[in-house]
């Protein structure tokens, strides 16, 4: 066991000493001792449950014959971080989540870990720390959020939330309209409830073949959760047993496998960020350029919020992520001999899976669009990629060309919009907002709900070089790279400049000559840090460009 590293002889009965100190007893100590990594704290809705999960987790090892001990990581919520200085100390979080358990996890010489995540920069983070580690590990996250409720009967969820603050200051709706949605749109624990990045996150953890069946789907209120909690607990001693690792089960046919799914799903523009960061700690590299080809013979089989009006919970009853995985089958477009957490390979998995409800999961005959989710843009806009959800831009806005309004910060466009200087037709750009420029590459949910609330979503565009919610739909393109800060062509746009959307094409331009680009390329001088001090200056310092995953160099 790697365990006995720090247990096992007299050479180390001073480390033994101090294991008595924790209370445990010898038999105990004798056995594999599982590190539960639990994301529990009290000020992220997705994670204040997460503690009642830990202990069922603890109650499966125990079950099978481990020795559980928990320790923590640290999870931002990105919805109270939102549109203030905070949003910078979200991505940046990833890193920290992955180093630090890094840290502990050698430094205790566990033999194996359980990861309790469940929230947007959590997930990936106890991805990139599993691969880089590979000791037997398996994921069991805390669960979706249920849907919300308003008094007519409706449904709801944040992004309607975000969306009704642009609807206000249209005034198209009033603060009682308001007050109603801020007190239903979020109604219990759990990931937000639609397919934004967590929950696309945690679903994809299925479909990589890291969690067990239903731990992206089932709500974070159900007993179910606390019984896939057990399961997952017993299962880490078989993985253990049987020596199963993460770089085993995460090979290259399995990050297809998830991009694959991911684009059925129709899931959030970050899954760009981090596939691509969690594969770089196998020691593979995932291009933009891969993700269009596997878009381009991957049919979009769900519409869950913001880009529809389903929510996870319906997906869960539809069958959940293998259901939707069953319906990629029929056409082949899986590697079914891949191996999983389950001990078995994903098709031993899904042998006996069945889609419940095809209005939920579209068949692969039926689906919403023949492509996937999400297309990556290049042009000389953004040289090395940009991506957008297309799974939830209107049609009309899927080719557009419009003039560019140009702000260097999110306050600047909020503001704009907020006081109707936005027209339609326009193209907001948002730039210096990238990993180094912002730094921290901020979500901009907040422009792009208050361009949907106040009527524009099919007439006006956002382009930026930083990021964007799960919760965005319209024509929001993001991870334009290279970014500003780094002397990428967004930083040349001015106001006026002509931009070019040709989603379908993959194309994104800004209509100047490449003379004209040059003479203000002359120009242009690499700003000053917005943040000179602390953990954010840092990793300014070493992030690399959206297009490469934002991973530290």
């Amino acid at each position: 066991m790697i365990s006995d590293n720090a247990k096992k002889g007299v050479e180390r009965t001073p480390n033994k000493s101090l294991m008595y100190a924790l209370g445990l007893t010898d038999e105990e100590i004798s056995r594999p001792l599982i590190g539960v990594v639990s994301s529990h704290n009290e000020i992220v809705p997705g994670h204040m449950h997460l503690d009642k999960i830990a202990e069922a987790v603890k109650a499966g090892v125990r079950l099978a014959g481990g020795t559980p001990i928990m320790f923590p990581a640290i999870a931002v919520c990105d919805g109270i971080a939102m549109g203030h200085i905070g949003m910078k100390y979200s991505l940046v979080t990833r890193d920290l989540i992955a180093d630090s358990t890094e840290a502990m996890v050698i430094a205790h010489q566990f033999d194996g870990l359980v990861m309790i995540p469940n929230c947007d920069k959590n997930v990936p983070g106890l991805l990139m720390a599993a691969a880089r580690l590979n000791i037997p590990t398996i994921f069991c996250s805390g669960g979706p959020m249920l849907a919300g409720h308003l008094k007519d009967g409706r449904r709801t969820c944040l992004s309607h939330m975000f969306e009704a603050v642009g609807a206000y200051h249209a005034g198209t709706l009033d603060e009682a309209g308001v007050d109603e949605y801020t007190k239903n749109a979020c109604p219990s624990c759990g990931s937000c409830s639609g397919m934004y990045t967590a929950n696309s996150m945690n679903c994809l953890c299925e479909a990589i073949g890291m969690a067990l069946p239903g731990n992206g789907t089932i709500p974070a209120p159900y007993s179910a959760r606390l019984r896939l909690a057990k399961e997952a607990g017993m299962q880490i001693m078989k993985l253990v047993e049987k020596d199963i690792k993460p770089r085993d089960i995460m090979t290259p046919e399995a990050f297809d496998n998830a991009e694959t799914v991911d684009m059925a799903l129709g899931c959030s523009t970050n899954t760009m960020l981090h596939l691509p960061a969690i594969a770089h700690e196998t020691g593979l590299t995932i291009s933009l350029d891969k993700s269009n080809e596997i878009s381009s013979r991957t049919p979009n089989l769900c519409h869950l919020a913001p880009a529809g009006d389903t929510f996870m919970e319906d997906l869960d009853l539809a069958g959940g992520v293998y259901a939707v995985m069953k319906e990629l089958t029929k056409k082949n477009l899986l590697d079914l001999n891949v191996m999983t957490v389950t001990g078995k390979t994903m098709g031993e998995n899904l042998a006996s899976v069945q889609n419940l409800n095809p209005e939920v999961i579209r068949t692969i005959d039926n689906p919403f669009s023949q492509s996937g989710g999400i297309a990556v843009l290049k042009g000389n806009l953004a040289p090395d990629g940009s991506v957008v959800k297309q799974s939830a831009v209107a049609a009309e806005m899927m080719v557009h060309e419009g003039p560019a309004r140009v702000f260097d910060s999110e306050e600047d466009a909020i503001t704009a919009i907020y006081n109707k200087k936005i027209n339609p037709g326009d193209v907001v750009i948002i730039r210096y907002e990238g990993p180094k420029g912002g730094p921290g590459m901020r979500e901009m949910l907040n422009p792009t709900s208050a361009i949907v609330g106040m009527g524009l979503g099919s007439s006006v565009a956002l382009i930026t070089d930083g990021r964007f919610s799960g919760a965005t739909r319209g024509a929001a393109i993001g991870h334009v790279s290279p970014e500003a800060a780094s002397g990428g062509n967004i930083a040349l746009v001015q106001e006026g400049d002509i931009i070019s959307i040709d989603i379908p094409n993959c194309k994104l331009e800004m209509k100047v000559s490449d003379e004209e680009l040059a003479a203000r390329r002359a120009k242009w001088t690499e700003p000053e840090p917005r943040i000179k001090t602390g953990y954010a200056a840092r990793y300014a310092k070493l992030v690399t460009s959206a297009d490469k995953g934002a991973v530290l160099a």
